[in-house]
């Protein structure tokens, strides 16, 4: 196990900024997963952990050790990489132990080590074979014990499924979790894909534009997204965005726009303030807030259904058990429960936080009590926070 540290981590490419002031730690054991949309840095940020880039700025340590300038075969770092990158004219068995064969080890040591590989992959009737005679789940595992037979101090994978079918995907995500839990090594992890990153990780750096936008374990990133990027990336269909304005009326504070009127559970009496109101589609309910609703379409997902609906000018996606009764053209009542109800600034798209302590200061940047920024304000120790 390794504990891997990026800090202030740039890269450029002329006047392009790839990666821009990442900073991570990744703890011994941790399943970390680099998740964005293309073109985000992360298999960028990735190549300059293993060295196979060098980074214009910051630094990388590998157990307190600087590795930033370090040649990659004198890294104790492990890569798998998209395409596999199996060698066509050797064996199963040979193409595992390669590695250990450039490092001259013993035979020996290279048959046992093979073999070790071999039985937690479950790939001991595959060793004679060659690539080609292979499935991409079995290639995928053959490249994997390439990267296993080294005992390396952590696993760097770029997108390593993405060659994979829906199934095939599925079962080798298994296999990877099941792998890291008996390893117990340090495993970073590239992926475009929110099901992996959700389903494997143990925490999740969510990259945009080469920034960080959020990192946690997979509830904290889906259950209180840091921004409205996070919240419109995550979650299948994304989450509900829609322009809105918090006012007081009668001492509650709601969010209100065209059609749509949501109390938010918290008495308060604050001036009006633009936001963006979201909502996950599996929280909304029937209810009375958005009560104009008119049903577009109804996709089917076998076991749930999804019906997309205009609420004013705003579109309204609702997911729910098969079948939720409704169809094209239906006009039906729509509400959410307050604490399910998130807020973001409409500026600069940050998550806020509200904060009931009457002694708590406000940042010099909000407007009463609502934070900007929920990074800067933190978490406060008596809040009522949205959500």
């Amino acid at each position: 196990m390794s504990r891997l540290r990026i800090e202030g981590v740039t890269k450029s490419f002329g006047r392009t900024v790839a990666v821009d002031g990442v900073s991570l730690d990744v703890g011994h054991g941790e399943f970390l997963v680099l998740l964005g949309p293309s073109g985000c840095g992360k298999s960028t940020l990735l190549r300059m952990i293993a060295g196979l880039t060098p980074p214009s700025a910051g630094r990388i340590l590998l157990d307190e050790a600087d590795i930033t300038h370090t040649p990659p075969r004198d890294r104790d770092l492990a890569m798998v990489f998209q395409s596999y990158a199996l060698y066509p004219h050797l064996s199963v068995a040979r193409n595992i132990g390669f590695p250990l064969r450039a490092r001259r080890r013993p035979r020996a040591e290279i048959r046992a080590g093979v073999a070790a590989v071999a039985e937690v992959l479950d790939l001991g009737e595959l060793l004679d074979r060659r690539p080609k005679e292979l499935s991409g789940g079995q290639r995928q595992r053959v490249a994997l014990g390439r990267a296993l037979v080294r005992d390396p101090g952590a696993f760097l994978m770029d997108e390593p499924l993405s060659n994979l079918d829906a199934k095939l995907r599925a079962s080798t995500r298994a296999e990877l979790t099941g792998l890291h839990s008996r390893l117990g090594s340090t495993f970073v992890y590239v992926t475009h894909d929110q099901v992996e990153a959700m389903t494997m990780a143990t925490r999740i750096a969510l990259l945009n534009g080469g920034r960080l936008e959020q990192i946690g374990s997979p509830a904290e990133v889906y259950d209180e997204p840091a921004s409205v990027f996070v919240a419109g990336f995550l979650g299948s269909p994304p989450m509900n965005l829609i322009d809105a304005r918090v006012i007081s009326r009668d001492g509650e504070l709601r969010a209100v726009a065209e059609g749509i009127d949501v109390p938010l559970g918290i008495a308060g009496d604050l001036p009006p303030r633009d936001v963006v109101l979201g909502i996950r589609p599996e929280h909304v309910t029937a209810g009375v807030e958005m009560p104009r609703a008119t049903v577009r379409a109804v996709e089917n997902l076998g076991s749930d259904e999804v019906a997309h609906c205009s609420v004013g000018a705003a579109e309204v996606a609702l997911r729910g058990p098969r079948p939720l009764g409704v169809a094209a053209g239906d006009s039906l009542g729509l509400g959410v429960a307050p604490h399910h109800v998130h807020l973001f600034d409409r500026a600069g798209g940050r998550r806020l936080v509200w904060q009931n302590d009457p002694k708590s200061e406000p940042s010099s940047d909000s407007l009463s009590r609502f934070p900007v920024s929920a990074v800067d304000v933190g978490a406060p120790a008596s809040p009522r926070s949205i959500p």
